[in-house]
């Protein structure tokens, strides 16, 4: 299809990982520390955004959430207990079939999609996510007008991303992966995407994108938030 985001060699990579997702100590091991900050970060910008009380156990109850790239479904799962109507899409079957045999042990209702987000006629979701996705589509552009034609109105995009620095090369390439940490040929720093760069492409979509937070990695704190953005970096935007 025309502005395909979808790489297949990134598909085949996702792929053949779907199998080990769930296991914190295997391949994924990363994004099972990752997740729990990433979550903070979410139900911090929830709670702001829809005005919830912070104490709700349920604060997305009543609304429909979209995780794009959503892998096994590590974030659709914490999404759908918080109390969303969750949909989970990503570009490898490998992944959905993992992603579905998972929620079904783990008694969760969610649907899981496989393909192009803008070829599967979805509709409109309260709150969109893309978590470490944008640095490995084809067609950046074309992959957040797809996640803005997702955005209900008085909707929320939270999208995360390793930023294209010194920094991240060092760390999340040339350490993290030689090290075992992530799987080899994981990440490819020229397709990571700066702060700057991030609000020109959601500009373009007619999206207005909030200051970034920095996701930080120290040896006594391991990851989190933080004010520093060379690493990683997440954020939410809304419609402008």
């Amino acid at each position: 299809m025309a502005n395909a985001t979808i790489r297949p060699s990134e598909a085949e990579h996702f792929g053949k990982l779907a199998a080990d997702w769930w296991d914190p100590k295997g391949s994924s091991a990363m994004l099972h520390r990752l997740n729990p900050v990433r979550l903070s970060f979410i139900r911090e910008c929830v709670d702001q955004h829809w005005h919830v009380d912070s104490r709700s156990v349920r604060p997305l109850a009543g609304k429909r959430a979209l995780d794009v790239g959503c892998g096994a479904g590590l974030l659709c799962e914490p999404l759908s207990r918080l109390g969303a109507t969750v949909t989970g899409v990503d570009a490898a079957a490998e992944n959905i079939a993992a992603a579905e045999d998972h929620a079904e042990g783990s008694d969760l209702s969610i649907e899981y999609r496989h393909g192009e987000l803008g070829a599967l006629g979805l509709g409109q979701f309260d709150l969109v996510t893309a978590m470490e996705v944008i640095e490995h589509v084809a067609d950046k552009p074309a992959f957040i007008a797809a996640l803005a034609a997702a955005l209900a109105p008085g909707s929320l995009l939270v999208l995360s991303t390793p930023n294209r620095t010194p920094q991240s090369r060092l760390l999340l390439v040339e350490g993290a992966e030689r090290l075992g940490m992530v799987p080899r040929g994981t990440h490819h720093w020229e397709d990571f995407v700066t702060p700057e760069e991030l609000r020109e492409l959601l500009a373009e979509a007619g999206l207005a994108m909030a200051d970034p937070r920095g996701i930080a990695w120290s040896p006594s704190r391991s990851l989190h938030l933080s004010a520093d953005t060379g690493l990683n970096y997440i954020v939410t935007a809304t419609k402008g």
